[in-house]
């Protein structure tokens, strides 16, 4: 496996690490400049009106924007810096794809964007983010380096 492929592995071992994760089921695939998160709906996640709350389609599209932009930076840890979700359709069943695009890689700040599609195909949310190295090291993050 090349050092690329071994660093989204990486990443992917990361995601699942994350104590959050332990919640909410969910897989994610890390490539080159994206990602894909895919995620089950549970009633346990709705508001009192039935549907997904709204901080689960944030979770997901900043996971998968999140890492799309991670898999250009071996080094740190990045953070979100700022995010804007758009909600387009209200979800009460899944599966849900959210799919993360890199639109930009600087040293300093990444730009990444990301959408929410339920079963039959439909977009349901977007979402775009910043991201920027954190000073914490990759290597040293729970998950990253199979620990």
């Amino acid at each position: 496996m090349s050092a690329t492929e071994a660093h989204y592995r990486a990443l992917e071992r990361m995601h699942q690490a994350a104590p959050i994760n332990q919640y909410l089921e969910s897989t994610i695939s890390v490539e080159k400049g994206s990602s894909t998160i895919l995620s089950n709906v549970s009633p346990s996640y709705f508001h009192a009106a039935g549907s997904m709350h709204g901080c689960l389609y944030f979770k997901a599209l900043d996971d998968a924007a999140y890492f799309a932009a991670a898999s250009r930076n071996r080094s740190e840890f990045l953070v979100t810096t700022g995010f804007t979700t758009y909600i387009t359709r209200a979800v009460s069943e899944g599966p849900l794809t959210t799919k993360g695009t890199l639109i930009s890689a600087g040293k300093q700040l990444l730009v990444a964007e990301a959408v929410m599609y339920d079963p039959r195909g439909r977009e349901v949310a977007r979402g775009s983010g910043t991201f920027m190295p954190s000073g914490k090291k990759l290597c040293d993050q729970p998950g990253y380096s199979n620990r």
